[in-house]
């Protein structure tokens, strides 16, 4: 019997490869380097990946048909190749935090700074090692909140780099870009340059090792969010609106850009800010001047959580522009509710993570 190219891809045309349900010839696998030599065929079979779960049978099946279609004593040499692999991901930053949490907002002034802030806060009081990175490099509002508006950053040498050394208050660890600019000045940065300054603050800063690093993400969704995407694992993002109905729409982007396919960041949850007013005088009444529980109807109709509904105390704006935080007193109401808060965070973050590894 005389051998020949044809009486090979024929019998190879009877085989079905299961990752596309179609024959070796149609799914273009055989290599264009097959050689006879007598009865001896040799050529190469070409997979997606070297962990092809169907490439041994795959093997088999072809062999098995040569033999079959052919002649059984052709001697067949099979050799798997694969596709070219791709560029392998850049390696995130910061391996050594255990945890980060995106604190975010789809529209600017619904408390997202004043949320982060108190969860770092109460973090850092349940015992856990925090940083809280302020990314919002044109509208910083860290270094106010937390009274550290004078400090300056410094550098410290770890492992022969010189680093920059947070600033730490409260317990938390602190980088913001309003420590390095002036305050009174508008800082006027394309969006490259933002980018650079925020890696910057990731990568040439001493974070140490922590359980939580909270990011206070700007408004909207951004070239910022991006890089943080980029850079960052993120162990999943906290989305705080009021109940209002056009600060809704808005969170309803901001959940979408983190549950986008290619961005793929869970939702550990709602924080419905502003849900209520209740005046010092009249400590047991309740005016929603921002809507009834918008954020709880939300939160049920997208099937995520509501961590925590934070109500409007006169006391919240006061103890930020002071940098005093309502978390260092939890004897408060709006104290306990952001301790709430990050019980939530902790209870829902372990939860997500053991259900990713398991």
């Amino acid at each position: 019997m005389t051998l020949y190219p044809q009486l090979i891809f024929d019998a190879l045309a009877t085989v079905t490869y299961p990752g596309t349900k179609k024959s070796l010839i149609e799914s273009e696998m055989v290599a264009d380097n097959m050689r006879i030599d007598g009865m001896k065929v040799s050529f190469s079979l070409v997979f997606p990946r070297e962990t092809d779960p169907f490439l041994k049978s795959t093997l088999k099946a072809a062999e098995a048909a040569i033999h079959y279609h052919v002649d059984k004593d052709v001697v067949v040499e099979i050799t798997p190749e694969f596709k070219a692999k791709q560029a392998p991901k850049p390696e995130k930053l910061l391996p050594q935090v255990k945890n980060i949490i995106a604190v975010s907002s789809g529209k600017g002034g619904v408390g997202k700074s004043t949320v982060a802030v108190n969860l770092a806060i109460s973090l850092a009081r349940l015992g856990y090692q925090v940083g809280l990175l302020d990314t919002d490099i044109f509208g910083p509002s860290v270094p106010k909140m937390f009274g550290v508006e004078d400090a300056r950053p410094y550098a410290v040498e770890v492992d022969g780099r010189h680093l920059i050394e947070p600033i730490t208050q409260y317990g938390v660890k602190l980088l913001s870009i309003g420590f390095f600019v002036s305050p009174e000045t508008a800082t006027l940065w394309r969006g490259a340059m933002a980018c650079n300054a925020l890696k910057q603050l990731l990568e040439d800063a001493d974070w140490g090792e922590l359980d939580y690093l909270i990011l206070d993400t700007p408004p909207g969704t951004s070239d910022i969010h991006l890089s943080l995407l980029q850079l960052l694992d993120i162990t999943g993002a906290v989305i705080v609106s009021t109940p209002q109905a056009v600060a809704l729409a808005d969170a309803r982007k901001g959940i979408d850009m983190y549950l986008n396919e290619k961005v793929n960041v869970p939702i550990l949850g709602l924080v419905e800010n502003m849900a209520w007013f209740t005046p010092a005088e009249l400590p047991q009444n309740r005016y929603y001047i921002f809507g009834k529980e918008g954020c709880k109807k939300l939160a049920a109709e997208m099937s995520i959580p509501l961590l925590a509904q934070i109500p409007v105390v006169q006391s919240i704006c006061e103890n930020g522009d002071s940098g005093t935080p309502a978390a260092l007193n939890i004897e408060t109401a709006t104290g306990q509710a952001f301790l709430n808060l990050a019980q939530a965070v902790l209870s829902v973050s372990r939860r997500k993570s053991a259900k990713m590894n398991s």
